[in-house]
């Protein structure tokens, strides 16, 4: 049996243009002839399952064996095998026609996995890193003879009787001058850790030395002796694969440290597993969330029959999740994928909001089974759930029955409960509902209580996602409007009928202003004369709930690049019915109106960490001359 022809491409371009659209991620030839002979391993058993192969299966095995003095690498498995018809068909005929429209279209091509998975190129990404493929192969097939298939990398290839004895293939890769990198063991060892660690048949890459138990010495110790065994480099059964009711939290605990061995342990876990309308499984982790948000990201591992495909899978799982630890698997993904496959297909669609949802009922368990838990681990949850609530209608919806909100006391409570806890004492001579918060509590102190003198409370929102949480709740909750609690001086936090009149005349307040205005010499500062109690702070510098928020949004890339670039502007209140006010306007000296004044400014800035450098220095020194 020998037969020379040409590959049915009708194009001599074809193979240059694998060569060089493919190289930069020329590594995944290994995992596309792995998981070609994996597929040929399970199509037997499935044959033998419905009866229609029976002979002798054998234990299923796919090996990868390097030969660096040769320069091959050989990919075997104990799989269906082929005949030589077959190779004509599965091989010599690439699963596309019209190779020159392919060469038109994508000659400017960057993203290697969609060429090959667009047009069935598994194969042919051996010739990425090989100057010859050769294929030895016996088919299942009752009285089927070896075939032996070889290219050169050109359109020609030979097919003649193979040497193989027993069922399977052998695709054995002459590595060229430019892949010698590939012929090292570490290098292979690892794209196949990479790639290859749970697929579902044991993968054998050469030997490795074991100890085993070997009786007793002659003192009755324990001895072991050392035998060379085969290195399976996966984990054929990995837990996802598994029945939830079959594992222990330990179980979901050792197979995170086996994804992750430096991570603490993860706070909760979610098992997926759904057929209809998409086939998925998969475990995610919560984690402990750290600060450095960009170092956990990418962190979800993408599988498509457990081969590995990706870990950026910002696509399928919901933007807000990408924090998120674990693995998901699903056939429904090619193994090779683009990122314009992704944002199009359908079935990525649908297993985002599934996502979602699970993820939501989740939240929504823990809740209600066991409160006190769930809310020891708010601080960690809570970033999930609030950027959920921000980013996806459909989460809002059903987080806001689970969400918490936590005020200065570190008590919690659900968004009703908190409605219900302030609106008495903090609803607005309009009927609105304002609810005060603070972003930095140590920072921000003095300000909380003189709220909590008026009876108000303060909710803590000093999370990376705050900022836009609170406008959301603001779009969201009817009536309700949420102020910093440095925003304003207390009094004046939330409007009502009450008021407290200066008891100064037009003319005082215009010369209290005056020397005010001489004493700061900041600019974007404004003085106003108002009337507050005279148990409140003299000075209190504030900006304006609006202006601050959007200034915050535009340094958080939040589309408000205009505000971001405006100057800071402050409102300095002044308590007229202040004992200061009245030594300022007692005093005959100019110079000593304008150290009084000096002194109560800086002591509000300072109250707002707004006092750095000289003028600190300058406090401080004058400070030490009251004294």
């Amino acid at each position: 049996m020998e037969e020379k022809g040409s590959i049915s491409i009708h194009t001599e371009n074809i193979f240059p243009i694998i060569k060089k659209f493919l190289y930069s991620d020329n590594e995944i030839f290994l995992r596309e002839l792995v998981s070609n002979a994996v597929d040929a391993v399970q199509k037997i058993k499935r044959l033998a399952a419905l009866g229609q192969y029976n002979g002798e299966l054998g234990d299923p095995l796919v090996e990868v064996a390097l030969d660096e003095e040769k320069k091959t690498i050989t990919i075997s498995d104990n799989g269906l095998g082929m005949t030589a018809e077959e190779i004509k068909k599965y091989i010599n005929q690439v699963a596309f026609s019209g190779a020159s429209e392919f060469v038109e279209k994508f000659k400017d091509a960057k993203d290697a996995n969609e060429i090959i998975g667009k047009f069935g190129l598994g194969f042919y990404s051996a010739f990425m890193v090989a100057d010859l493929v050769e294929i030895q192969t016996l088919s299942f097939q009752e009285g089927a003879e070896p075939a032996k298939w070889v290219c050169d990398g050109s359109t020609s290839y030979e097919i003649s009787a193979g040497t193989r004895t027993t069922r399977g293939t052998d695709i054995i890769l002459h590595i060229n001058s430019e892949s010698e990198e590939f012929l090292s063991k570490g290098k292979l060892n690892e794209i196949l850790d990479k790639y290859g660690k749970f697929l579902p048949v044991p993968i054998k890459f050469g030997t490795e030395t074991q100890s085993l138990p070997d009786g007793e010495d002659e003192e009755g110790k324990p001895k072991t002796k050392e035998v060379e065994t085969d290195h399976i480099i996966n984990t054929t059964a990995p837990l996802w694969t598994k029945a939830p009711a079959d594992l222990s939290d330990q179980d979901y605990l050792d197979f995170y440290k086996q994804l992750y061995p430096f991570a603490e342990d993860p706070l909760f876990w979610i098992h997926l597993n759904v057929d209809y309308p998409f086939n998925l499984t998969g475990v995610l982790y919560f984690p402990k969330v750290k600060n450095d948000f960009d170092m956990q990201r990418n962190k979800i591992k993408l599988f498509s029959r457990q081969v590995f495909i990706t870990d950026e899978v910002k696509d399928i799982v919901p933007e807000f999740l990408m924090l998120l630890h674990g693995v998901i698997d699903s056939p429904d993904i090619p193994l090779n994928v683009s990122r314009s496959f992704l944002q199009a297909d359908s079935n990525v669609k649908k297993i985002n909001s599934y996502i979602t949802k699970k993820v939501a009922d989740k939240l929504a368990e823990l809740f209600n089974k066991d409160r006190k838990s769930y809310e020891e681990k708010w601080s960690d949850i809570g970033l999930f759930v609030k950027y959920g609530m921000v980013s996806e209608e459909k989460f809002y919806d059903k987080a806001k029955d689970f969400a918490l909100l936590t005020n200065t006391k570190e008590e919690n409570f659900t968004l009703d409960e908190y409605r219900d806890k302030v609106k008495d004492a903090q609803t607005d001579k309009n009927g609105q509902l304002v609810y005060i918060y603070t972003t930095e509590p140590a920072k921000q102190d003095s300000f909380i209580q003189a709220a909590n003198k008026k009876g108000y409370d303060v909710l803590l929102m000093n999370s990376a996602i705050d900022t836009h949480f609170v406008s959301s709740l603001e779009h969201k909750l009817e009536k309700t409007a949420l102020k910093r609690v440095d925003s304003s001086v207390a009094s004046k936090l939330i409007e009502t009928d009450e008021a407290v009149e200066s008891v100064l005349t037009e003319e005082q307040s215009a010369t209290v202003k005056s020397v005010f205005e001489k004493a700061i010499v900041k600019p974007g500062f404004t003085v106003e004369i108002v009337g507050l109690n005279p148990d409140e702070f003299p000075v209190t510098v504030t900006m304006d709930e609006f202006m601050r928020r959007m200034k915050e949004m535009a340094q958080m890339g939040g589309g408000m690049s205009f505000y971001g670039n405006m100057p800071d502007s402050y409102k300095v209140a002044i308590n007229g019915n202040h004992k200061l006010v009245n030594r300022i306007l007692q005093s005959t000296d100019a110079a000593e109106q304008n150290a009084l004044a000096k002194q109560a400014v800086d002591l509000a800035l300072l109250s707002q960490g707004m006092l750095t450098g000289a003028e600190l220095t300058d406090f401080v020194n004058r400070s030490v001359e009251l004294i």
